[in-house]
């Protein structure tokens, strides 16, 4: 079978592996969400442990398998979770389904209050408690715009009020029914114009309320994202997001006394440093929260005790960077004796903590030149489990600690990546596996090493099945600093030097070099479809990818487009010189930060490659999002040079070579403006070797596959028509 553009990006063709696994309360079924082969859309299934075909449920079926994101009780009795909008919870043994939410509007973030049966969520900006065995609603927040503040009035105006309601029954009986109806709201909190409350959180006993009061900065611009394929055949703009830099919004953290509706400021000691915090959960006696903190100009962060009554923190952990930290924050929470488990980079690589008492030290679990990630208690909390690539980089397995000794326990043994879902008892563990050329399947196992993993699913066609996938090489080279660099090659036996193509992964900070399938896997296909047409590939984790501990990750700070553009280009040379790769014959391809890259690969490396496709890139920092750009590049108004040296805008004039670039024109992440503006500039500079095409319907991700097939038979046009 000879593999085709149109082939590779029809879905049916691989198909989709499964998802948003979960188990049935006696664990003796596995719920997830699947399209199999020969199906049209996702639905949800279920498979026996015991293996045998998955069985897609029926619509009323799937309606009492709560979702994958729902709340439980710590016995596992009841669900809760959110679905159009309104909030239901399922009897989990006897399967029967209700709604417990009967206001109007959005419901959203619902969860269980400890041990008394009862359920909290938020719905029209504020929250609500429901009763679940009599039913009742409560409202227990009463935040409300500033203009809904009543007046006060003069002394004659209150006179005239009283003398109406003396003359006129029908007055009084309004006035006695407002009276009446403000008597089941509590007191009010009056929002000022830009503000607005939100991340709610009820204490245990139900008399204090965390939250997140925001306040959007008065002369902050959002950006408006012109939508001109639409039902009415008018355009509409749909509204985006600020820059970097522009007026971010402030946060801080109040505790309201449900009783008399008080507000007071949690105090982060920090003094007049502005600091963010964020509530991660409560203690165990619901007197205190455990919460992050980070400053705003993302150098440090700590992890925090938050007294209620006292509306004041104590200090647990801190850790700084002088380029930025890794936020953490729901990677932590209380363990069963009121000890804390969290995430930290202090010595260089993502490693596992405990303080086990408010008075002791920080004790670190894990060490080594690796990273762990995702912890997660078990259900009777006996056992801290995580992922870590302990032993191989590329590899992520499950491993156990106990709690207490923090003796650890590896779970899953064969080589690849793996996550992982734990039944009810601790017993079994459902898994999603997979290896360089085998794509993620269910599989479930005993919850312990050597015990056999069952498949449950085959989610591919028997066309794609049928196909002779090979599994990467993954090598290393050394860059021009000496540091050693990962990359995933694809070469077939009878490659006898030629034509190569580096494909550049996107989001900067991810990891693609490893051991599973690649969420890349579309252009794994595409490359077995250049190997068959006579060229290498190369995908590197360059500087600034994920899994590298701390120096790796940051090794980019103030210069976006240093050294992980050059790590492409040593990457480049160690194909020319082990591989017979002809230098005049390279190209380089990429979507998002891969885009990126490769303009800044044309534009200030013209030499290195012959032609190169950016797909959705950012060409201007200065124009992307706050939380991502600010980290790694400060502020524009405040560091211009990091953003001129970082900036593929500023070095158009060095295009020399054949370009492409792809862009959707609904795009909310990448602005299509982004291209809009370097179109502009390489006119101006009157470049040639270069073209745009534009994807009216899609955002950042495409989701049409007549998009990825046009977008793919021009990369490999292009390719074909300079590299060969």
């Amino acid at each position: 079978m000879e593999l085709t553009v149109d082939r590779i990006m029809d879905s049916k063709f691989l198909g989709a592996p499964p998802s948003k696994v979960r188990w049935s309360f006696n664990g003796s079924k596995i719920y997830f969400e699947w399209r199999p082969p020969g199906e049209e859309k996702e639905e949800t299934f279920e498979v026996p442990i015991e293996g045998g075909e998955p069985r897609k449920l029926s619509k009323d079926e799937a309606k009492v398998v709560p979702p994958y994101d729902a709340e439980y009780t710590e016995d596992r009795m009841y669900a809760l979770f959110v679905e159009d909008d309104s909030v239901y919870i399922i009897d989990m043994e006897s399967g029967r389904r209700r709604p417990i939410s009967e206001t109007s509007g959005k419901a959203k973030d619902a969860r269980f209050l400890k041990g008394d049966g009862k359920a909290y969520f938020t719905q029209n900006d504020n929250l609500f408690l429901s009763s679940l065995g009599e039913g009742s609603l409560v409202q227990v927040t009463c935040f409300e715009p500033q203009d809904e503040k009543e007046k006060d009035k003069s002394e004659l105006q209150e006179w005239l009020v009283e003398q109406q309601k003396e003359f006129f029954e029908t007055v009084k009986r309004a006035a006695e029914e407002e009276e009446e109806e403000k008597g089941e709201k509590p007191e009010p909190y009056y929002l000022k114009k830009a503000e607005s409350a939100e991340e709610m959180y009820l204490s245990h006993d139900e008399k204090y309320v965390v939250f997140m009061l925001k306040e959007e900065g008065e002369l902050a611009e959002k950006t408006a994202v012109p939508d001109y394929v639409t039902e009415s055949g008018f355009s509409k703009e749909i509204e985006s997001r600020l820059k970097v830099g522009d007026q971010v919004d402030v946060k801080k953290m109040g505790i309201l006394t449900v009783e008399t509706g008080e507000v007071r400021w949690v105090d982060h000691g920090m003094g007049e440093r502005k600091v963010e915090l964020k509530f991660i959960e409560w203690s165990e006696d619901g007197g205190k929260a455990l919460v992050s903190a980070i400053s705003l100009d993302f150098k440090d962060q700590w992890f925090m005790l938050l007294d209620v009554e006292s509306a004041t923190t104590t200090t647990l952990d801190s850790q700084h960077n002088d380029a930025w930290v890794k936020r953490r924050g729901s990677d932590a929470g209380f363990l069963r004796d009121g000890g804390v488990y969290y995430l930290s980079e202090k010595d260089g690589w993502q490693h596992l903590y405990v303080i086990e008492s408010e008075d002791d030290e920080p004790m670190q679990i894990t060490e080594g030149e690796f990273e762990v990630s995702s912890p997660r208690l078990s259900w009777d909390k006996s056992k801290l489990y995580v992922y870590s690539s302990e032993g191989d980089l590329g590899e992520r397995h499950v491993y156990a600690f106990d709690v207490g000794t923090w003796e650890k326990t590896r779970i899953t043994g064969e080589e690849g990546r793996y996550e992982a879902f734990f039944s009810n008892d601790d017993g079994r563990v459902a898994l999603l596996y997979s290896y360089l050329n085998r794509p993620t399947e269910l599989y479930v196992m005993g919850n312990r090493l050597g015990e056999e993993k069952r498949q449950l699913t085959v989610s591919s066609s028997e066309e794609f099945q049928g196909y002779d996938w090979i599994a990467p090489e993954i090598v290393e080279f050394e860059a021009r600093d000496g540091v050693k660099v990962r990359a995933r090659l694809y070469k077939l036996d009878d490659y006898e030097g030629g034509s190569a193509v580096v494909f550049v992964h996107g989001a900067g900070y991810m990891q693609n070099v490893h051991k599973g399938w690649s969420s890349y896997y579309r252009e794994y296909m595409f490359h077995h479809l250049l190997m068959e047409r006579g060229y290498v590939i190369m995908d590197i984790d360059y500087r600034g990818s994920a899994g590298y501990g701390a120096d790796w990750r940051t090794a980019i700070f103030r210069h976006m487009g240093g050294k992980d553009l050059t790590d492409q280009v040593d990457g480049v040379k160690y194909l020319v010189e082990e591989h017979g790769v002809d230098p005049d014959r390279i190209g380089v391809y990429g979507g998002s930060y891969g885009g990126f890259i490769t303009l800044m690969a044309l534009f200030t490396t013209p030499d290195v490659f012959k032609a190169g496709v950016a797909l959705r890139p950012v060409t201007d920092w200065a124009h992307y999002n706050h939380s991502y750009t600010g980290r790694i590049l400060n502020l524009p108004q405040g560091d211009e040079e990091a953003y001129r040296r970082s900036s593929p805008i500023y070095f158009a004039d060095g295009l020399k070579n054949h370009l492409l670039i792809c862009h959707g024109m609904v795009d909310t992440n990448v602005h299509f403006q982004d291209t809009v503006r370097l179109a502009q500039r390489l006119i101006e500079l009157r470049k040639e070797n270069w073209e745009v095409a534009i994807y009216p319907v899609e955002n950042h991700g495409f989701k049409e596959e007549t998009s990825w097939a046009d977008e793919y038979r021009r990369i490999l046009k292009l390719f074909e028509a300079t590299l060969k």
